[in-house]
């Protein structure tokens, strides 16, 4: 194929028109903004500022979750781990959607009925404010900037393959641009904003992604299993050959490789009741009725955008070829573009990426604004000023919040910079922080909703240890430094390469951390000498369970 040749790539290669790749890129960007300027005239209140007035309904917010949650790393991430490794890269998308089921069940409608803004409204409620309050805020801040890395690496990869950029520098300052514009959409839009963008962009995915599936499959007479043997084919051909229909590609060559990937399922499946960005979702909808039927949406759209990136996972290494993937810039992130690009030439090849663009952006603006509202809420409002408001609206509260989200921006460039320059799979980065939530959050939501016992000491033990525990074995882990050097790239997929200081074996630290922090949180509770308060867990239960109570609470 003449594009085959294209793709095959020298080092300063374009992929399509870089004046049609950024021409969309800017007219997504100008519609946005006119949006989220829209949407800022009524934001009034803190409420207004970090839960949308609660005026979005179970359907829109289902919407704005699969766009929050249909991150970089399932739309490029996924797709590149599908078409190099096969069947262990569509794990991950499993991972991701069978913990939905644990969010649905155990924490959606609870937590709805139960906070206010953050996370930490519930786990303070039967609790004393001040150490609670800033254990959760400190563990939101370090979820969310995982995160953040992750997405920022993922787009300055992106635009980098579509703008024909190389070089540090160049990458850098693509980076620098995402990341100004996150702070853009955070400071002027607010939640409502935040979550119009997501819901135009979850509706540009999973359309863009169809017309792809439906694309692909037209290629091979819409038989998948001429598709999936034309897959096994390519990669068979490839520099490093690997069996794309069969696990162990990238995981389960050995003992060590098969523990790995049981602890990274555990952080997966475990992780998203814990994110704090999902979590916050829940608190913009009125009714704990709608906060239910927003997971239904999610469930559904993730479900089912899922079984698509199966098929652009596959149609990539069919079409364009692990070899090709692995040599562009982004690497494996790179297959959807590229496969568009396959297919359509430059106009899909622009739209996709648009759409990619599109999901970095909206998932980054609900990152910010979730960590900064943390800090706002958690640590100025009621750590800081002890509760006690100079206005009743808040504003003081959300100005807070404003220059917070400067900050985090800042810091998740310099961090994303780095990321992009690894050239780590934003799929695994986020694979990371679903392993920070699940240790620091998770166990201490659980045991504040379910245990009547459970003291501050033990909320505080929890959240700290899940926390210093898996972030000490990821900074002495693989990821971090002492990774062999890959043979299908040439170098080390660490982040520092030159140095090796890595003792811990495991890429993912989920299957530690997660057990140490439950752990953490039963023995605090048995060696404080604090008295639970079992009166407040009982207007706790009541108010989770029934929402009666609930509304009060919420709304004055």
């Amino acid at each position: 194929m003449p594009e085959r040749a294209i793709l095959a790539v020298e080092a300063d290669a374009t992929v399509g028109e870089p004046l049609v790749n950024i021409s969309i890129f800017l007219a997504f960007v100008v519609v946005t903004l006119y949006i989220t300027f829209r949407a800022s005239r009524n934001n009034k209140t803190a409420a207004d500022y970090y839960a949308a007035g609660r005026t979005i309904t179970g359907s829109q917010n289902g919407l704005a979750i699969a766009g929050d949650y249909l991150s970089a790393a399932s739309f490029l991430g996924i797709a590149g781990a599908i078409a190099v490794y096969g069947y262990d890269g569509f794990l991950f998308s499993i991972g991701f959607l069978v913990a939905w089921l644990v969010a649905l069940l155990l924490v959606a409608e609870l937590l709805r009925n139960t906070g206010k803004y953050t996370m930490a409204d519930v786990l303070a409620f039967r609790m004393r404010q001040g150490p609670v309050r800033t254990a959760a805020a400190v563990s939101t801040l370090v979820v969310s900037l995982f995160y953040l890395l992750a997405q920022m690496a993922g787009a300055g990869g992106l635009v980098a393959l579509l703008l024909g950029v190389s070089g540090r520098g160049a990458e850098a300052a693509v980076v620098v641009v995402v990341g100004g514009l996150m702070i853009v959409y955070v400071l002027v839009g607010g939640m409502r904003g935040t979550t119009w963008v997501q819901i135009i962009k979850a509706s540009l995915l999973m359309v863009g992604a169809l017309i792809m599936v439906v694309w692909v499959l037209a290629k091979f007479g819409f038989n998948l299993s001429s598709l999936f043997g034309s897959a096994a084919e390519s990669s068979a051909a490839a520099a490093t050959p690997r069996d794309v229909l069969a696990p162990g590609a990238q995981y389960g060559a050995t003992a060590l490789s098969q523990f790995d990937f049981v602890s990274l399922g555990l952080a997966l499946v475990l992780g998203t009741a814990g994110l704090p960005h999902v979590l916050m979702r829940f608190y913009t909808v009125p009714t704990a009725k709608d906060a239910r039927k927003s997971v239904v949406w999610a469930i559904w759209l993730i479900g089912v955008f899922y079984l698509f990136s199966l098929i652009l996972g596959y149609g990539a290494g069919a079409l364009v070829g692990a070899d090709t993937i692995l040599a562009s810039p982004g690497a494996v992130n790179s297959a959807a573009p590229l496969l568009a690009f396959e297919l359509g030439g430059t106009a899909l090849l622009g739209i996709i990426s648009a759409v990619a663009f599109a999901t970095i952006l909206a998932v980054v603006a609900g990152l910010t604004i979730t960590a900064s509202a943390s800090f706002a809420h958690d640590i100025y409002a009621s750590v800081i000023k002890k509760g006690v408001k100079t206005d009743t609206s808040g504003v003081d509260e959300v100005k807070v919040a404003r220059i917070t989200a400067v900050v985090i921006g800042a810091v998740a460039i310099v961090l994303g910079i780095l990321a992009l320059q690894a050239g780590l799979n934003i799929a695994f980065l986020v694979a990371l922080a679903f392993a920070i939530a699940a240790s620091a959050n998770l166990p201490t939501i659980l045991y504040t909703l379910f245990w009547r016992n459970f003291t501050t000491q033990g909320a505080v033990w929890s959240i700290y240890g899940g926390l210093i525990v898996c972030v000490g074995l990821i900074i002495f882990s693989p990821v971090v430094s002492g990774a062999p050097v890959n043979p299908a790239t040439g170098v080390s997929p660490s982040i520092f390469k030159d140095v090796d200081f890595g003792w811990f074996p495991l890429n993912n630290p989920g299957i530690v951390s997660i057990p140490v922090s439950f752990f953490l949180g039963w023995l605090g509770t048995k060696l404080s000498k604090e008295r639970p308060n079992v009166e407040k867990y009982g207007e706790l239960e009541v108010r989770s369970l029934t929402g009666v109570g609930a509304e009060k609470a919420i709304y004055h």
